[in-house]
């Protein structure tokens, strides 16, 4: 009973964010969706270093998407194949949006394709 209201309440608020116009372009994904299929393909994510940024614990920058709240590493590519990480728009001091598509793997996304979309 208590799974139905859950996923009942995620329904919910995923068609308000859908009819949200300010949001409209903007892609979710569910988490559970997410862990059954286990790929991403063409979405539009979060990005930006794990550590600074997402709060991950491992040592040094690395970077990272955010899915649903939940923060994945990437493997495929680098903090550093996408400019200086420490300038002021590096990320390890904003997040950025990229379209992404690759395959969960536990804690961390093989990437397929990383594009990362020009600041609004």
């Amino acid at each position: 009973m208590w799974r139905s209201f859950q996923l009942m309440l995620v329904c919910v608020c995923l068609t308000l964010v859908a009819c949200d116009a300010s949001t409209r372009d903007r892609v979710s994904v569910s988490s559970e969706a997410t862990q059954m299929a286990g790929t991403i393909e063409n979405e539009r994510l979060e990005v930006s270093c794990g550590q600074c940024q997402f709060g991950l614990q491992e040592e040094g920058c690395d970077l990272a998407v955010r899915i649903e709240g939940r923060s994945y590493l990437l493997d495929g590519t680098s903090i550093d194949d996408h400019g200086d990480a420490h300038s002021q728009n590096g990320f390890c001091n904003c997040i950025r949006e990229a379209i992404v598509s690759g395959e969960l793997q536990g804690d961390r996304l093989v990437v397929e394709k990383f594009e990362l979309l020009p600041r609004e």
